[in-house]
Order: C-alpha cells, then structure tokens, then sequence
C-alpha cells in the first residue's frame, strides 16, 4: 500500500490532521509530544468511480466518489536538531524511511514557537518551521551516510570496488530504490575514491535523494486562524502547498458519523440534516465559511495532491468480466489499485497477485473490449482484464 507520513513540530495539528483522515482513536492535545509511539492508519485518495461511465453505481463508491486506502504514519513532533537525536527525533525519523511522500504539517498560524510551545499567534514564522523540516529530513539522511561512510572506505580498498554499487546498496535501506539511487548518482558530481569525499559531497547526495524518495508536501493547517500574509507567504513556496482546517475536517467526519451532516471527504461544503444546538450551528457556519475560502477543509486534498500531482499515481481497476466490469463473484468494480505513471498492464497484474502477474497472457480494455499492448501505459480510470494462466 502507498504510504504518507505526517511531518511537523509538535502541536502543529498533525494528530488532528491524522485522527481527521483516518478517524482513528488517538490523542489530541494541546502539549508537545502527543504522539509517543508511532500510528499506523488508513486513510484515502479521492478520486472518480469508472461506474459513473454506466447507467449503475457499482456499490464500492459514494455515488461517484472513490475512495482509495493509502496507509498514513502520525509520528513523534520534530524538533530543532532531531538529526541528532532531540526530542524524539531519531524515533521520528527513522519511521520514515518507508514513506513515500511526507506530508509537512505545519502551524499556518504562528502560535507555536520552534519547540512547540504555544505562543501568540503571529509571532512565530511558519515558513521558517517549513524549511526546517525539510532540513531535519536531509540532515539525517546525511547523518546514515556519513555514518556507514567508513564502511565504504573500507571497501574502496578492494581491487574491485564500485562505488556506485556500495552507495545503492546503503541507501537502499533507507528506502530509496535502485532506479532512485542510480538517478541520483547522474545528478550529482562526487570523487569516484570515498577518502575524497567531503561532508558536502555527503549533503549533495543526501539532499538529491530525498527529493526523488521523500517529496514533501506542505500542509499549511489552522488555515481558519491563520494571519492572510501568513498564508500567502506559504503559497509562494516552490513546494505544493495546501492550506487546511485539521479541526474543521475532524468536526465535520464526526458530524457526518452522527447523522448531523451529509459530507464526503474532500467536498467543497456539507449540508446540516440532523437537529444541531444554536451553538452547533454557529460552528457549522463558521467551518462553511473557511471552506469556501479555501475550497474545502484541504486535508483531503493534501492526501490527493501527495497521490496524485507529486507521486504522479494513476487508479486502475481489475476485473474479471470486461462486459460488466465484476469480479468471479458478479461484484462490480471491486478492487481499486493506485500505481506510478507509466505502469502497465502486467504491473497491475503483479498488484493483484504475485501468481497473476508471473502468469500474465495479455490483458482487455473493458470500455473498449479490445486487447492492449503489453507496453500500454495505464491512464487514471482504466478498467482491464487481466488474462492469465494463474487467474
């Protein structure tokens, strides 16, 4: 399953903004280091069902809307030199080396100092506590390489010795693949002797890598409080940014459970259909307005824009019967895949099974019941049938 982690100073709202996603029993509070241990949980990328192409709703959508698991990590608060081990920084970073994309929560408001201490709100930069985290993530990464260096050195001695193979397998452990390493090695200049190198050739190379393996999106959160030019100055970065509402979106998902709203995650407003308090109502009202300022709560569409415009994922959509688009037992649409750009069908065969992708035949597009070449790229919304030996 894809994974995104949660990223930020302590009391920037990242519990909120994961309880929010996932609606997961966790701890919310207003203190430093909320999160102890890390959670693991389910959220969803939103996105179009194919079965609104037919005259039937398929039963696995909300009346269109597709919801696809993408699993969420919520880690301890990162703090100023986490690298070396502050806080809970060295537990915190170490859980995500199996993240694919991290999403940057960061306190829009300025009410929390670098600590996460909170302060008066405006006080504190949040575009400072944006570059900060990206720091942290690249000084660690330096810190693994620079740490295991010596171990490289050691084997430069060697009369076959290539230091492309001893870069990628280090840092393939830290979550990067061959394809990622080998990318970065043409990007970056270095000595092809380890004895050579210098803490900034390390911080080069550390830095390339996790821009291709831990691209981050920044989550500008308590958008509802947050000063204008903070915001604005935020949006100027050259990284995606999202304001959001972690509060509003918790309130809504919780409103929608109890009967009280009717909201999707990721719509642009709700509708009250239950008896709320004068109270109640005034809040509603309150979260409508910020909603309509910022298009929605912008929790969903953090998750959606890591998915989807950074990781660059396309939704497929296995099925048995091309005819109806079911499964071996007449459900329709009944399993959604998220896969990089560029997969194509004997990828989503592997996706499916391991057996179905080592028995793969060829492969049916559904709308236009034909069969597709073995090198088609799948598109967002493809519905195929995979033949194959082991299906």
């Amino acid at each position: 399953m894809l994974s995104l982690a949660l990223a930020g100073k302590p009391n920037a709202g990242k519990s909120t903004f994961y309880k929010a996603a996932t609606m997961a029993d966790v701890d919310v509070g207003n203190y430093p280091f909320t999160t102890i241990d890390p959670n693991r949980g389910v959220t969803h990328a939103r996105t179009r069902c194919p079965c609104l192409d037919r005259e039937e709703r398929c039963g696995n959508c909300e009346g269109g809307v597709r919801y696809v698991p993408v699993e969420l990590l919520d880690v301890a608060g990162l703090v100023p030199g986490a690298h070396e081990g502050r806080g809970l920084g060295n537990q915190f970073l170490d859980a995500l080396t199996d993240s694919d994309a991290i999403l940057a929560v960061l306190d829009a408001a300025g009410g929390t100092d670098a600590e996460g201490e909170p302060v008066e709100i405006g006080t504190y930069d949040p575009v400072e506590e944006a570059d900060f985290v990206e720091a942290e993530l690249e000084q660690w990464l330096a810190g693994i390489i620079e740490r295991n260096w010596e171990s490289i050195v050691r084997k430069s001695r060697s009369p076959d010795f290539d230091i492309d193979e001893s870069l990628t397998e280090m840092l393939t452990g830290f979550g990067a693949t061959e394809y990622d390493v080998a990318a970065s090695l043409r990007a970056v200049e270095y000595p092809e002797d380890p004895q050579q190198w210098s803490d900034e050739d390390r911080e080069r190379l550390a830095r390339d890598v996790r821009e291709r393996t831990k691209p981050i999106v920044l989550v500008a959160n308590k958008a509802d409080v947050a000063p204008p030019e903070n915001l604005e100055r935020l949006h100027k970065s050259d990284k995606p940014v999202v304001s959001s509402t972690a509060d509003g979106e918790l309130a809504l998902r919780t409103a929608a459970e109890a009967g009280v709203v009717e909201y999707l995650p990721g719509d642009e407003d709700f509708e009250v259909v239950g008896d709320v308090s004068d109270a109640q109502r005034e809040g509603l009202e309150t979260i409508r307005e910020v909603m309509a300022e910022h298009g929605g709560t912008g929790v969903q569409r953090a998750i959606d824009t890591a998915v989807y415009d950074v990781l660059d994922m396309v939704t497929a959509y296995p099925v048995q019967n091309e005819t109806r688009w079911t499964d071996g037992t007449g459900e329709m649409l009944p399993d959604a895949f998220l896969l990089p750009r560029g997969s194509t069908p004997k990828d989503l065969a592997y996706a499916v099974h391991s057996d179905i992708g080592e028995g793969y035949l060829h492969a049916v597009d559904a709308r236009s019941k034909r069969r597709i070449a073995e090198d088609y790229e799948l598109e967002e919304g493809d519905v195929i049938k995979i033949v194959s030996t082991a299906s």
